[in-house]
């Protein structure tokens, strides 16, 4: 098979032909041979302006240009192109726009897509050490690729949603990200947590896709709160289980645990029984775990420690109760547990625990709703771990409209 023939069967460079091949040992930084490709351009071929795409056959002048193209036989390739510059009637002179070649490129389109493809699944470090190219241009080309394969978000028939935040940076620096329930498709992903910085996602949903809005799941969070029954005042609002639960251990069992761990140690004395107080103090995850992923030796301990304090007790039982209310699916049975459980709470003489109970009862449409919207941010908080996986591939990103494009083609949603 020619020469020529190979190079048309790989694709070849349209409107050009090679006129000669130069080859360079230990060429490049890496120590890897370089080829470079000398085309030129075949007599009569039809010229096109880049602008406007008019066929001209007035060329101004010609200038060459160094081009990337593919690796050939692991050696690093580079393309010699006299590109000319056509005399457009409308647009005068441009540079001639060619298939294989964005306008202004410095390297081919299949080599900018095996860049891309690359980068789906390498982090740019990897990526740019391979090709021998800088971050910032492994960056650009990445960002172009899912910029035109994502398009804008398709909000059409969006029914229900999810809000969350994650951690985008150290020093308490977050994000929201916004997905669908249905199809765990990401919709929005912006920077801060605030009713300010969610506010942008409603603004491209538009008044007629809030409207269509019918439930919203979400943590505890004022500000996601009042900006969706802003947006949408005729959705449902749905507070997530492991959220409200995770408060509860925070404000009501660690606060307990600590009380009465500071009240033996008060009451025993100086020389008294740090065995107890001890006890009480290491026991903070077992109260915090569900039974049923305890091991036998823990479930003894800690039958143990809640037969020793009964504050402990009581506040691990409702617990446990308060989970309870996410799994009715009528309405009127879910409220008459939520009255019985607030009695309970009150009448504890716990502070600790009638405080939240007090806090928590204002919230009680939104863990009713959960009854005929069952809805939770368990699919947002499997799409933050994966975020943080992406974060630690790419050891952080730069710029927040790539990461957020890349949260965005990670999960694309199922159909």
């Amino acid at each position: 098979m020619a020469y020529e023939e190979v190079t048309a069967l790989l694709g070849g460079w349209p409107g050009f032909t090679v006129r000669e091949v130069e080859r360079e040992p230990g060429g490049t930084r890496s120590g890897a041979p370089q080829i470079t490709i000398l085309l030129a351009a075949v007599p009569g071929t039809q010229r096109y302006c880049s602008r406007c795409g008019r066929a001209t056959k007035q060329i101004h002048d010609v200038t060459e240009r160094r081009i990337r193209e593919l690796p050939i036989l692991d050696a690093e390739t580079w393309l010699l192109v006299p590109l000319a510059r056509v005399a457009c009637p409308t647009c005068g002179p441009t540079i001639e726009g060619l298939p294989w070649l964005d306008r202004y490129a410095r390297m081919t389109r299949r080599f900018a897509e095996s860049v891309a493809r690359l980068a789906q699944v390498l982090p740019i470090k990897q990526v740019a050490n391979w090709f021998g190219l800088s971050w910032d241009t492994v960056q650009a080309i990445d960002q172009s690729a899912l910029e035109a394969r994502l398009g804008p978000v398709d909000l059409t028939g969006v029914r229900r949603l999810v809000i969350d935040e994650f951690a985008i940076q150290k020093g308490h620096r977050y994000a929201t990200v916004v997905a669908e329930p249905d199809t765990r498709r990401v919709l929005w992903v912006g920077r801060g947590r605030g009713r300010e910085d969610v506010r942008p996602f409603f603004e491209a949903l538009g008044p007629e896709g809030c409207s269509e809005i019918e439930a919203v799941a979400m943590d505890m969070s004022e500000a996601f709160e009042a900006e969706t029954r802003a947006q949408c005042p005729q959705a449902a609002i749905v507070y997530d289980l492991f959220h409200v639960v995770a408060k509860f251990g925070r404000e009501v069992i660690d606060r307990v645990r600590v009380d009465e761990t500071n009240r033996i140690a008060r009451a025993a004395g100086p020389g008294g029984t740090r065995d107890r107080r001890r006890v009480i103090k290491g026991v903070r995850w077992l109260l915090l775990r569900n039974a049923g992923n305890l091991k036998r030796e823990e479930r003894i301990r800690l039958k143990e420690v809640l037969a020793m304090n009964r504050r402990l007790w009581v506040v691990y039982v409702l617990k446990d109760m308060l989970k309870q209310l996410w799994r009715y699916r009528y309405s009127g049975a879910a409220e008459r547990a939520w009255r019985q459980w607030y009695g309970w709470a009150v009448r504890s003489r716990i502070p600790a625990l009638t405080t939240f109970a007090r806090k928590l009862r204002p919230k009680l449409p939104g863990i009713l709703s959960h009854c005929r919207y069952p809805l939770h941010t368990s699919v947002l908080e499997g799409i933050n771990n994966k975020i943080k996986v992406l974060k630690r591939m790419a050891y952080g990103f730069r710029n927040d409209t790539y990461f957020f494009l890349k949260i965005r083609a990670a999960f694309p949603g199922n159909t």
